[in-house]
């Protein structure tokens, strides 16, 4: 490809389709100047360092995520949106497990706030949860507790680790409704006037 059709856009994108192929620790800046047949040094002028390109990634794959998270709650509410959230989550990191593993980067705190992409995720997210009458900090508290199962459940599945019997759809049905139990029945921080 010619050195002309650089942008940083391009550079992300193909990034992103190597660290699905491949895995997020295979990209790097020469595998990708080999992708576009350029010398490394040619992809300075359009990302800073690794760091910068692998950021770069991870507010692509938010996006992504998050726009398929968002069309599938829309109109749900409920265990019917959680059911919605959590399959729009597995999938993406099923199908774009490089790209997912972008997303669990740590992101610097000023990066965040300004991202269209992760504030969208933010209220989507927090409008689910809201739904279960849950303020905060007990917010804060159920997206964490959702993003380590989600997480989990996801990270094991990919590798295989799931070696009983039991069917694994099974299981993620019977975890979401647990979770959905869970949020109904939350703990309420001390203090609060429903706690």
């Amino acid at each position: 490809m010619p050195r002309a059709g650089l942008t940083p856009d391009r550079l992300v994108t193909a990034a992103a389709d190597l660290a699905d192929e491949a895995g997020l620790d295979q990209v790097t800046l020469s595998a990708l100047a080999r992708r576009f047949g350029v010398k490394d040094a040619s992809l300075y002028s359009h990302v800073r360092s690794l760091r910068d390109l692998r950021t770069r990634m991870a507010l692509l794959a938010g996006g992504e995520m998050i726009d398929r998270i968002a069309a599938a709650v829309a109109g749900r509410t409920g265990r019917d949106a959680l059911a919605a959230f959590a399959g729009a989550y597995r999938a993406y990191a099923l199908e774009h497990p490089g790209r997912y593993a972008a997303t669990q980067l740590p992101l610097d705190e000023a990066l965040v706030t300004g991202s269209p992409a992760l504030r969208r995720t933010a209220e989507v997210t927090y409008g689910m949860l809201r739904a279960y009458g849950l303020e905060e900090p007990d917010l804060t508290d159920a997206v964490r507790l959702l993003r380590s199962a989600f997480h989990g459940y996801c990270a094991l599945e990919s590798t295989g680790a799931f070696g009983a019997p039991r069917d694994v759809q099974a299981s993620w049905d019977k975890a979401i409704d647990a979770l959905h139990v869970l949020l109904l029945n939350w703990p309420r921080e001390q203090g609060r006037p429903d706690a």
